[in-house]
């Protein structure tokens, strides 16, 4: 199991297509899920911050192992989410990934979580 939380720059001037972004992720929940079970997504949030006059997306994820990129993925959603990704996510910042110190799931969870 992979649990990470990672920093993403967003572009500047792109707040407006980023508000777009997520709202067509949360206006298409139900084949965004679909799309999960592919990647062994377990859980997978996106958190927002202005800091410093910069804008920048966090993912923190819960995956298994073995699971498919988003990037070989053919469902119209991922493709979706790669063109917001294209224009939205600065290229030219290193993400900045957090290290992991304690990791708290309960065993029963974990059970569920197993290929």
């Amino acid at each position: 199991m992979n649990v990470e939380l990672t920093r993403f720059r967003v572009n500047e001037g792109k707040s407006e297509i980023v508000d777009e972004w997520l709202k067509f992720l949360n206006d298409n929940m139900k084949d965004v899920l679909i799309t999960l079970e592919g990647e062994r997504m377990y859980v997978e949030t996106i958190f927002r911050e202005k800091l410093d006059g910069n804008e920048y997306l966090y993912w923190y994820s819960v995956q298994g192992k073995g699971g498919q990129n988003v990037e070989e993925s053919k469902h119209w959603i991922d493709k979706k989410h790669l063109e917001y990704w294209e224009e939205c996510i600065d290229s030219s910042f290193r993400p900045v990934d957090l290290n992991t110190e304690v990791v708290m799931i309960p065993e029963k969870v974990r059970e569920i979580m197993k290929p």
